[in-house]
């Protein structure tokens, strides 16, 4: 497996077979503590994390050391914790490895686990993982994206053009800056507005269920790499509010409000 700066379309290729395997266990794991119950705290920034969260991040971080020696790995409740390893050129893992506590916690089935390699500051690689909806995408190279239904083989998904009756809209079921939201939405022909909790609204984007993600809110970079890698390989964009890349290796790993799109919105 490469661990320079950059990776060919086979490499990334052959991340989606030990990736997607290492994700299904994370999933199992948090699927073990939703059946036997569990314990919700708050970090220092008022967050929720549950049991689940770590015991996911405990299936995911060891197998990624494993599969790809040398490559470091930012995850969530180990940044929480202090362990933060700054990234430039070099590639870096980018980890969720609950997305969608909220939910998770509320008793809903749209928390995603969430994995990401991160080469130049953009993402080349992501895979997102729904074990209640048993769903899972990823990238299989730089321009396809694959979806799979429980263990299934994936088949491969595109983003689309706006229909003619309008584009079907997607955004946080809990965040949102509904004051920014709603001036966007009013400038849109919108033909339908869904709503989801984790990243996988960035899934419904890629395979055509979907147009367009506005994000006015604040979110992490490993909300939203393995959704960006995702996405753009699917034929859509994820673009800062100035029409810019998103980028990542940001300070405190924070993003700027951000759009989703699928084929040339």
């Amino acid at each position: 497996m490469a661990t320079g700066t950059t990776f060919t379309g086979q490499e990334i290729g052959e991340l989606g077979g030990p990736v997607r395997a290492i994700a299904a266990r994370a999933g199992d794991a948090i699927m073990e503590v939703r059946a036997r119950g569990f314990n919700v705290t708050r970090k220092e920034d008022r967050t929720p994390v549950t049991d689940a969260d770590h015991a996911a991040e405990a299936e995911i971080l060891p197998a990624l050391h494993d599969l790809t020696p040398g490559i470091p790995v930012l995850s969530e409740e180990a940044a929480a914790q202090g362990d933060t390893p700054r990234f430039g050129k070099a590639p870096i893992w980018v980890v969720d490895p609950l997305d969608g506590t909220r939910d998770f916690i509320a008793g809903g089935t749209e928390f995603a686990v969430c994995i990401a390699l991160v080469v130049n500051r953009r993402p080349v690689f992501g895979l997102i993982h729904g074990p209640a909806v048993g769903l899972t995408y990823w990238t299989a190279d730089a321009t396809t994206t694959l979806r799979a239904k429980g263990k299934g083989a994936g088949n491969a998904v595109s983003a689309r053009h706006v229909p003619g009756a309008g584009a079907t809209v997607i955004t946080s079921r809990f965040h949102g800056g509904p004051g920014r939201l709603a001036q966007f939405l009013g400038t849109l022909e919108m033909s339908e507005h869904l709503f989801m909790s984790s990243a996988l609204k960035f899934g419904l984007l890629a395979d055509g269920t979907a147009d367009i993600y506005p994000r006015f809110g604040p979110t992490c970079e490993w909300d939203t790499a393995a959704g960006q890698a995702i996405l753009v390989a699917a034929g859509g964009s994820v673009t800062n509010l100035d029409g810019s890349e998103l980028r990542y290796g940001k300070k405190d790993f924070l993003n700027p409000g951000f759009i989703a799109c699928g084929a040339q919105v």
